[in-house]
């Protein structure tokens, strides 16, 4: 492949020694054009046959475009489904515009980092990676979300900012563990009722958006729900403090903050606002 020799004279064989004692197939600065089908056979053939790869997180960093200019793109090959035991995978900052349904197949998979890339839609066939519970895709092309979303049913965070999202599917509503949804910097101009759905979510995330309502329920029904962030939204904090629920929802977030400060944890300049511009 031409990248196990680093300007440091890094070797194959230092590389492979370090991946089994880490666990993590670093790959940065490799100067990768592309995680080829060669590269994935290598990695099975060196970590898959024994299950070395249930604790591997295949961390790639593989073209800069500032460093690299050479090249448009990055594809992700279908063989990527023989991983069939890595738990982590994270390709972010590339320029990846798409992936491929073989996804699917990695089942095993808990977190998936894809932020910092062009990518314009993700496979219908997401919906496999049935133990997956950290979804982040950040800083792409998405226009919308597959609904086959719902079945992510342990999924934990959802991160989808910064894309061109206009809403957010229905189906949504079933990721029953969800607990923290950031949806900064989008187009989104409703939340589907299923959000009131989500019993765990303890962070909604909307600064930047369209938004000029929530789903009337929604600090009533999602009773874990402890921050909402709606900066740059058409909203007031009129709206919020006449729905039912409000006063429950302002406890939690008092106590949280409280608690925070108790623990003499630093916060942010926003981390005892209201939420929203007012």
């Amino acid at each position: 492949m031409g990248c196990f020799l680093s300007k440091n004279g890094d070797t194959t064989a230092n590389r492979i020694a370090r991946w089994r004692a880490t666990g993590i197939v670093a790959l940065r600065d490799s100067k990768l054009k592309a995680i080829n089908s060669l590269f994935i056979v290598y990695l099975r053939r060196f970590f898959g046959m024994n299950g070395f790869l249930e604790k591997v997180m295949l961390y790639c960093c593989l073209i800069f475009a500032r460093l690299v200019k050479t090249f448009d793109r990055v594809d992700i090959p279908m063989e990527i489904n023989k991983l069939i035991n890595i738990q982590r995978m994270v390709l972010a900052e590339n320029l990846i515009e798409r992936l491929p349904v073989s996804l699917g197949k990695l089942q095993s998979l808990k977190l998936l980092n894809l932020d910092g890339n062009r990518i314009t839609s993700l496979p219908d066939e997401l919906d496999q990676l049935v133990r997956l519970e950290r979804l982040s895709v950040s800083r792409n092309l998405l226009a919308s979300l597959p609904m086959t979303i719902g079945s992510l049913r342990n999924l934990v965070l959802l991160n989808v900012s910064n894309n061109k999202l206009r809403s957010l599917p229905e189906s949504v509503g079933s990721c029953s563990s969800l607990e923290e949804l950031q949806a900064n910097d989008n187009l989104i101009e409703d939340l589907p009722s299923s959000v009131c759905n989500l019993s765990h979510l303890k962070s909604l995330c909307l600064d930047n958006n369209n938004v000029k309502q929530t789903p009337q329920n929604l600090l009533k029904d999602c009773k874990a729900l402890q921050n909402i962030s709606l900066h740059g939204n058409p909203i007031s904090m009129d709206q919020l403090q006449q729905m039912e629920g409000f006063q429950e929802f302002e406890a939690r977030r008092k106590k949280k903050f409280d608690k925070q400060i108790d623990s003499n944890v630093m916060i942010g300049s926003k981390g005892l606002d209201e939420g929203v511009d007012l």
